[in-house]
């Protein structure tokens, strides 16, 4: 969200960057939120005036009262209570005009990053590099899922009648290689200094509508029926709602914080023929890292971030590419996103297992999460976030890069101590 009076002074800017976001639907709120901006601070001022005027009359209430002078005295409560009636009605105002404004720059896209190509969708995001040879093997790789079931790995026939589709159960050494990567990217992300969290799964809906758009939260959340509560879609919502109304001390920054979470996802739209199996599901498991830090410091941890995911992928031997997010792929809150990708040998191209984002201080300035200056003065925080693992689309980039001719499937050395020393799955 972006702060009012930047909207106010900027408007021109604040409109071109909803045309570099191609979301020209959006260019009449900024002159609307503007009007209202304009109306609520007049209302204000009105208002203020008004309790001013109450307070300097009611004082002579009982100058009146102590000179015998009753009459007047009661004229004068008369005119209070006509204040009080009018000021209760611009207060009422005010909390509608408010509300409104709210409503509206919580729709307005936070401005992106100069750096940030421009682009209608996708389609048009911009490699950036790639690490690690892509390999195409002499034999032919299986969809994920047969290589899964010929290890007995996964049954979603009876996910299917248990939940219906979008859900698995994985099994035997696939199950444990599951786990073995969420505790290994633990460990490796505990390794680079940050701090490990299990967060709650569910969180309230000020944090939801704090961490993301209305139109990510209708797209992804499920809600508890009765309850102020949803169930996350990644840790990310959980591990910076951690700070909600906060005042953080200077000093103290950054925070690094990487997390464990199921996470649950509608995941509404039409699904593609490469995300049958456990491409696209909703339900899975993550590791995440999340930052909170000083503006100054945000573009750097950025490529801290997404550096990050690029080396665990290597240390497993895993070909990798970044991509950077065109305009018009960046959700509203985002300043600048890059994508890693992993090389995929059976459909001979890269897909995307990670995701960091830079998103400013719009989330801070939802949820309040301020920072206490060393010059006493007080500011939002940047905050940052990346996926370390998601291992259902890890899982798939590691089988087909470590398959081998005969069926079994290769355990890099970095894995090993989490698969109880074993070398291969056969």
């Amino acid at each position: 969200m972006l702060d009012l009076r930047f909207v106010r002074e900027n408007p021109e800017i604040v409109k071109q960057n909803i045309r570099n976001k191609f979301q020209d639907s959006k260019l009449p709120l900024v002159d609307e939120v503007i009007a209202l901006d304009e109306e609520n601070r007049k209302v204000k001022k009105e208002a203020d005036d008004l309790r001013a005027s109450r307070n300097k009359i009611s004082k002579q209430i009982g100058a009146l009262m102590g000179q015998g002078k009753k009459e007047e005295a009661e004229e004068v409560k008369k005119q209070v209570t006509e204040a009080s009636d009018h000021l209760a009605e611009l207060e009422e105002k005010e909390k509608d005009l408010e509300a409104r404004i709210k409503k509206i720059m919580m729709t307005i896209p936070n401005i992106i990053d100069p750096s940030v190509p421009i682009g209608k969708d996708d389609s048009e995001n911009v490699e950036v590099q790639k690490y690690g040879e892509p390999v195409v093997p002499d034999f032919e790789i299986p969809y994920h899922t047969e290589i899964m079931e010929k290890f007995n790995g996964i049954d979603l026939d009876s996910a299917r009648r248990v939940a219906g589709n979008g859900f698995y159960y994985l099994m035997g050494d696939i199950a444990r290689l599951h786990s073995a990567v969420i505790s290994y990217a633990r460990d490796f992300m505990i390794g680079r200094g940050f701090t490990y969290c299990v967060p709650p799964f569910m969180i309230r809906s000020d944090v939801v509508t704090g961490v993301m758009s209305f139109a990510e939260m209708d797209a992804m959340m499920y809600k508890i029926e009765g309850e102020d509560l949803y169930l996350i879609g990644t840790s990310e919502h959980s591990m910076i709602g951690k700070f909600i109304d906060t005042i953080i001390p200077e000093e103290e920054l950054p925070k690094t914080l990487t997390s464990y979470s199921p996470c649950f996802r509608k995941e509404k739209g039409a699904h593609g023929i490469e995300e049958r199996g456990v491409y696209r599901i909703h339900q899975f498991e993550k590791q995440e890292m999340i930052v909170v830090c000083h503006p100054d410091e945000s573009r750097k941890w950025f490529d801290v971030l997404w550096q990050n995911t690029v080396d665990l992928f290597r240390s497993l031997g895993i070909p990798v590419r970044t991509l950077e997010c065109c305009s018009g792929d960046l959700a509203d809150l985002k300043v600048k996103s890059v994508d890693v990708e992993a090389w995929s040998p059976r459909q001979k191209k890269y897909f995307e297992v990670g995701s960091c984002s830079n998103l400013g201080d719009a989330q801070a300035r939802r949820l309040r999460i301020r920072v206490n200056g060393a010059d006493g003065k007080k500011y939002f925080a940047h905050t940052l976030n990346n996926t370390v693992v998601a291992p259902p689309r890890m899982l798939i980039a590691f089988l087909e890069n470590n398959l081998q001719a005969d069926g079994s499937v290769r355990i890099p050395e970095a894995l090993q101590p989490y698969m109880g020393g074993m070398k291969v799955i056969k």
